[in-house]
Order: C-alpha cells, then structure tokens, then sequence
C-alpha cells in the first residue's frame, strides 16, 4: 500500500475539488453492490437458500424479516469502528482501503457459498466493511473543501446522495432479476464485482484527494471530552437516539414488510418489463434521482419565500412525510386483505415510497450535511459515525417490535393494516415532539481548513 501524504488542509479555491470524481464514482459503484445484495436478502433467505447437502433450507418470513433488520443494525453499528481508525489511527483514507477489502471477501462468501454459514460470514463481513467505511466517505468529502469552496458543499452532498441512488436504482432492477434468471451465484456475485470495481476506483484517487491526518488517541480524547465536544455530542444526540430511529424504523421496511407486502399484490410485466416484490425498491432510488434536484432548485426556494428553510426545519417536514407514508401503506393493506383473491397492482407502492423519498431526502441528505458541520475539526467521522448508530437504533427498534408482536406461529398483536399503523403513528408522534426540540437548538460549525480553531459559529434553530 502506497504511503499516503497528509495535506492537513484543502487549498482554498472557488473550483470542485480534484478528488471529488474519484469518491462520487466509488460511491455509486458501493452503493450498488450494497444495495443489490441487500434487495434480494429477504427473497433468497426465505426462496432459494440451501442446506449443506444442497437441499432447499427456506426460511419462515419472520426469521428472514429478523436477519434482514439485524444485518442493517450490525452495518450501521460498525461505523463506530471505522470512525475510531479514521480519527486515532489510520486516517480516512487508509481506514477506507483496508475496509473495502473486507467488504468485498464478504461479497465473495455470500456468492460462493448459498448456505446458512455463507449466508452469516458474509453478513458479518459486509457488515464490518459497509458500516466502517460509510462515517470516513461521508467525511471525507466534506475535507475536501476549506474556507474557499465551503459554498459548494451543499451541491456536492446532493450529488454524493446521487450517486447513492443511482447505483441503488440500477442494482435494484438488475439483481432481483439475475437471481430469477441465473440464481444466486450470480447474484451475489455482480455486486462483489462492483464492490472490487469501488476498491480499485478509490484507490485511483489516492494522489488527487485532500488527506487530513489522524489525530491520535490524546488529541481526539481532549477534543471529543472538552467542552465543545460534549456540547456537540449532546446537541446531537437527542436528534440521533430519540427521533431519527423513528424515522429509519420506518425507512429500512423498504426491505422487509414492504416487500412482503408486495408479495400480496397482483404483478404482472409492463411493456414487458416484469415488475415484481423485490424490484418495487427501485423506485426509492429512481424518486431519488428525481426529486433531488427538484427540491434543491424548486421546492425549497419556494419555501423558503414562505418561512426560513433551515436545516432542523427540513428534518421535522422529512419526519411528518414517513408518518404520511406508512398511513398509505396501511391504506393499501386494507385493500389487500379486503379482497385478497384480486389484490391491488403493485404500482399502487409507488405512492408510499413517493411519499417515503420524499421524506428521506428531507431528512438523510440533511442529516449527513448537518453532522459533518456540527462536528469539532477531530471528530468529523465520529460524528458520522453516532448518525449511523441512529440507523442501528432504527432497525432493533423494528426487530423488537417484530419479535414481541408475535404470539405464536399464527397469532400476532399487530396484523395487516394494525402493523403499518402502529409505526405510522409512533412516526407521527415524534414529529410533533421535534418541532418542540428543534426550537431550542443552537449549535456551532466547523469547516476543515479554518485558520484557526475557533471555526465559523452559526446558530442553528428553526424559529
């Protein structure tokens, strides 16, 4: 591995960033190897997974719908571990290469091996590579930019969540069906692919990128333990442990009962195209495509001819669209077990997870720009790293409603429609709460390449 070179602060310029395509290209390319996987997780756990002897070893959709939640858990877990080697030890860069090789063995296990102990490594290793590198990209976009280009920040973190989106859109077309087509092998074994081909394209722009140095144990323990830090830690951590699990409860049943709620409708090929359960989950990526731009040039300058548009504000509107979203879905499931011999189409999904993406670029592109900021100069993976943890939070809070919904094998307290209302209504209720919370923050940011350590304080509310 090549010695890195530390530049410790981005030369200030009004031009993009050098290394700036290198990371947007490496995203999109993860991002389809993520996602791909992760669509077809809950199909291949509970249709095509195997027993050692070769014979079929299906899972019920319980056990599918626990696995999947507790993956995405484990995955936006291990950005803790990422952020600490970023911070103290390696650097992002470094932190960023080695754990994208991890990722792609796990994608490797996974292809070669369509067993319940495939299955489990190669989890565990997406997990441990997926959620380490996922705190030091974010991050280390932002440390491309100092007090010069500061302005553009905000358009680059739009074509980042892009880039996100576009890999996802094409992954979620083109996996489910290869898997339908050519089983899964080959399924797991494309986005391994695209994962080594993110790897290799990362690694490309080793020379091109702005690197900042580790801050070692002492400086990141004074920095994370003074008081700025805890004041940043606290500030944050009401938005990332109270409200946005809430919010990713919701969001990640794009996965599991959202599909399993497709699985109940009436699919059929549309200019033959065959749309089915698993490849509805590209119409979140494909809104996304969509409605960022849209809200970035039309929506939000009209609001903010109404009322200040402030960061804080645009999360609590992303929370009442979730809310919104699983009312719809709930909606649907009536129709479903009202008439469960003609179903409806699985088009009607497009209206949730029109609402959904809505809400998910209100809030998630928000919340990544949000916490880069908010983060003292030694804590920006970190930081991004406790924003994940939400999603972690997120998804076990899903897990337990799951598990403690169910009585026995044909009995549970939450069905059909009662489940979509219960998450819609708990989304609801922490929106209303925000409004309260938000009003009372005030926060400081901090821009890579200030000159000094005081960095650029703004308060941040939303009166």
């Amino acid at each position: 591995m090549a010695q890195t070179k530390y530049k410790t602060s981005p030369v200030s310029t009004t031009k993009m960033p050098a290394g700036i395509p290198y990371i947007v290209g490496n995203e999109a390319a993860e991002r389809f190897s993520f996602y791909g996987m992760r669509g077809i997780l809950v199909v291949f756990m509970t249709k095509y997974i195997l027993n050692a002897s070769g014979e079929p070893d299906y899972m019920s959709k319980g056990d599918a719908s626990a696995i999947f939640h507790l993956f995405v858990a484990a995955a936006y877990f291990f950005p803790l571990l990422g952020s600490l080697l970023s911070d103290v030890l390696w650097g992002k860069y470094k932190t960023i290469l080695v754990l994208s090789i991890v990722y792609c063995l796990g994608h490797l296990a996974l292809a070669i091996d369509v067993t319940r102990t495939g299955l489990y490594l190669g989890l565990i290793l997406i997990s441990i590579g997926a959620g380490g590198i996922k705190p030091c990209v974010s991050a280390h976009v932002g440390d491309q930019f100092g007090n010069g280009n500061k302005h553009l920040l905000s358009k680059v973190f739009g074509w980042f969540y892009l880039a996100i989106n576009l890999g996802a859109f094409f992954s979620s077309l083109l996996i489910p069906e290869v898997l339908r087509t050519y089983g899964p092998h080959y399924a797991f074994g494309i986005p391994g692919l695209l994962m080594f081909i993110a790897t290799i394209l990362f690694w490309m722009g080793r020379n091109k990128f702005v690197h900042i140095p580790p801050s070692g144990w002492e400086k990141f323990r004074k920095e994370t333990f003074g008081k700025e830090g805890l004041q940043a830690l606290l500030n944050l951590s009401v938005l990332y442990y109270v409200f946005l699990p809430v919010f990713w409860a919701l969001f990640d049943q794009t996965g599991s009962s959202w599909v399993l709620q497709g699985l109940q409708m009436t699919s059929s090929k549309i200019a033959g195209f065959e749309l089915t359960a698993a490849k509805v989950q590209a119409f979140n990526p494909l809104f996304i495509l969509i409605l960022v731009p849209t809200f970035s040039y039309l929506v939000y300058p009209l609001i903010d001819k109404v009322f200040p548009l402030t960061p804080l504000r645009k999360i609590s509107i992303g929370f009442f669209l979730a809310a919104a979203s699983f009312a719809i879905s709930a909606l649907i499931q009536i129709q479903i077990d009202a008439n469960p011999t003609s179903p409806p189409h699985l088009l009607w999904q497009a209206v949730p997870y029109f609402v959904l993406t809505a809400g998910e670029v209100m809030v998630s592109i928000t919340c990544l720009e949000f916490s880069y900021t908010q983060a003292p100069k030694s804590m920006k993976s970190f930081i991004m790293s406790l924003y994940f943890l939400s999603v972690t939070v997120g998804n076990l809070l899903t897990a337990g409603v799951n598990k403690f919904n169910i009585i026995d094998k044909e009995t549970s307290y939450l069905e059909g429609a009662d489940y979509f209302w219960f998450f819609s209504g708990i989304m609801f209720v922490a929106a209303v709460l925000f409004i309260f919370v938000a009003k009372h923050y005030r926060g400081k940011t901090y821009i890579q390449g200030d000159e000094s350590d005081t960095s650029l304080a703004q308060e941040e509310g939303v009166q």
